[in-house]
């Protein structure tokens, strides 16, 4: 596995897995694409290089903006049949680690009221909850938990 840059060839593969994971508030194509054009932004993907030559497989994304003290993660996914091998993890920390050499000193990010496994991985990782946001995610009415890092200090890297 091999962990890069999103680049514009991506987009398609990327939305393909986007609309897969998160159905009705899964991002646009033209939302990716405008993601990639602004500065501040680091998106990456995880693949699996093809064994013949051919097109890689994407197993998993995510994004983080840096506007200043306080990054927020934008978005992490993670293929199906690539889940429970520590990708999200691995993908998490890479996040963390561009959010620390952007300057952020707080990482923010919203995760579904009722994603348990991704809370669990966020607590791993040292994020904390700060808020819930009622009726967040839509069509569906699902509430966000607001998780928050502190990048000062040893969480939000890991242990």
């Amino acid at each position: 596995m091999e962990v890069r840059a999103m680049r514009w060839w991506d987009v398609a593969a990327v939305h393909r897995l986007e609309q897969e994971l998160f159905g009705p508030t899964a991002w646009s194509a033209e939302t990716f694409w405008g993601e990639l054009a602004h500065p501040g932004r680091t998106y990456l993907v995880a693949v699996e290089p093809a064994a013949d030559g051919g097109p890689e497989e994407l197993l998993g994304y995510g994004g983080v903006v840096v506007p200043g003290a306080d990054a927020d993660v934008q978005t992490l996914g993670v293929a199906p049949g690539a889940q429970r091998r520590g990708l999200g993890r691995t993908l998490l920390r890479r996040l963390v680690a561009a959010a620390r050499d952007g300057g952020a000193t707080h990482l923010l990010l919203e995760v579904r009221a009722d994603n348990e496994p991704a809370q669990a991985l966020y607590l791993a990782e040292g994020f904390r909850r700060i808020a819930r946001r009622a009726r967040y995610y839509q069509p569906g009415d699902v509430d966000a938990l607001v998780l928050r890092a502190d990048l000062r200090g040893s969480a939000g890297g890991g242990r």
